[in-house]
Parts: structure tokens; C-alpha cells; sequence
């Protein structure tokens, strides 16, 4: 009998893919909007900046003055006991919580909202950061760390700066074992085979004599598992001759 592809044992929910989130420590989570950001600030004190599994790069705790704790993502040069503030009138500082209306143009910028209240959604990864470009009536254009220029409301809050671990993808693995644990560490599996190399009773790529991949199509619709290939294509095959 045909043994199960990989996506379908994944979506199965066994503990071999299960991520491993009882080591997880907190998600990465803005400040809801509140009377006091709207019409001021409020001020906090970090707490730790401490390690979290799940998390490309260091994470500060940080305490505000209603008593509330947060954490998000460090930015480089910060320390234990430095304040930060959230809310419209924040100052431009590394660290802060702002609106993109408020922030000068040419400010790196991190933890980016998508919408106005929605949390950070854009640039959360150990080293990156964001660009404000220039403020416009449509909204403020801001510069990806893919170059992709994005114009989003000025209502979207950001913080200001950029990620520490900026060098984590400096250091080579050296051995696959490393690597296989650090993937292994997030719940992501390492040693993936294609299915062209597999045998036929593995994959629908498997089997045959030579590399060559198999011409057909898939529906849209088709359950998770068979969705392999091409799915819905207009047409398979190598393309003879040409248009005129």
C-alpha cells in the first residue's frame, strides 16, 4: 500500500510536528490603544531582557506605570532599567512606541502594525528593521527590509529602532546535526526529501528510472495530501515550437 506523503502526516497534529510551545515564553504584543496613548504617554521601565526559544532575537519584559506587562523584541544598545514610553506625544527614541505619523522621516523602525490597534505584524526578526521613507496625504511610505516600498496608515504605531541579533545568520552550521537541532528546537523538521528522489510507493513523484517529473495535473480542490505538482495548471508538458 502507499504510505502517507509528509504534508498529510503533518496535518494529522502528532506530536512529532506538534511545536514545542510549552517552552515558549510569551508572544511578541504592543500596547493596546487606550485614552492615555491617545491624548499623551505613558512611560515603562524594562524589566530583563531575556532569551525566548521561539524568537530570533532577544526579548525585553517591560512594566508600565498601570502595572502592565508586555513583551516584544529588543532593540540594539537597550538595558535593564532604561525607560521607554508609548503614546502620541513618546519621544523619538530607540525603544518607543509611536505612531508613523509622529516618526521623522529616516527613523528604523520594527514591530510594524499592519492597521491601526492591530499589533505587530511587519518586521520581527533578530536584525531587522524598517525605513521611514517619507509622510504623504495617503499615509506614511515605509521601506521594507526587502526594499518593497509599503504605504500604510499613520495611525499604525511601530517601535523605534532595530532588532538586536543582528548577526545570528553570520555564524555558519558547519555540520547538518546542528542544524537538524536548532530546527528541531522550533518543532520544524530538517531532512527534507523531494519527492522526485523517493520511490513511487513514497510520493507521486517517486519512482522511474530518471529525475524527470511527472506531467500531470491536480485539482484546486484536492484534499491536502494529493495537493503535490501542479495544481490547476493550463497546461503540462514541454512546450515545441514557438507562437508566431
Amino acid at each position: 500500500m502507499p504510505k502517507r506523503l509528509i504534508q498529510q502526516r503533518r496535518g494529522k497534529g502528532s506530536l512529532r510536528f506538534k511545536s514545542p510551545g510549552h517552552r515558549f515564553k510569551g508572544a511578541t504584543s504592543l500596547r493596546k490603544m487606550d485614552e492615555i496613548e491617545r491624548k499623551s504617554v505613558i512611560k515603562g521601565i524594562v524589566k530583563d531582557i531575556y532569551n525566548d526559544p521561539a524568537k530570533t532575537a532577544p526579548m525585553l519584559l517591560v512594566e508600565y506605570e498601570n502595572k502592565e506587562i508586555l513583551c516584544y523584541p529588543a532593540p540594539e544598545g537597550i538595558r535593564v532599567g532604561d525607560n521607554i514610553e508609548s503614546g502620541l506625544n513618546a519621544s523619538n527614541k530607540k525603544g518607543n512606541i509611536l505612531p508613523l505619523s509622529k516618526i521623522l522621516d529616516g527613523s528604523n523602525i520594527y514591530c510594524i502594525e499592519n492597521r491601526h490597534g492591530s499589533g505587530p505584524k511587519f518586521v520581527r526578526s533578530g536584525g531587522n528593521f524598517a525605513k521611514v521613507i517619507a509622510h504623504e496625504e495617503k499615509g506614511v511610505v515605509v521601506q521594507m527590509p526587502s526594499k518593497k516600498n509599503m504605504v500604510l496608515s499613520g495611525n499604525c504605531r511601530a517601535i523605534i529602532g532595530r532588532i538586536s541579533g543582528a548577526g545570528r545568520t553570520e555564524k555558519p552550521f558547519v555540520k547538518g546535526g546542528i542544524k537538524k537541532k536548532a530546527r528541531n528546537a522550533k518543532g520544524k523538521k530538517h531532512e527534507v526529501v523531494k519527492g522526485t528522489g523517493m520511490n513511487a510507493v513514497n510520493h507521486p513523484h517517486g519512482g522511474g528510472g530518471t529525475r524527470n517529473r511527472k506531467n500531470y495535473s491536480v485539482s484546486r480542490n484536492a484534499p491536502p495530501g494529493a495537493k503535490v505538482g501542479s495544481i490547476a495548471p493550463k497546461r503540462t508538458g514541454i512546450r515545441r515550437g514557438s507562437k508566431k
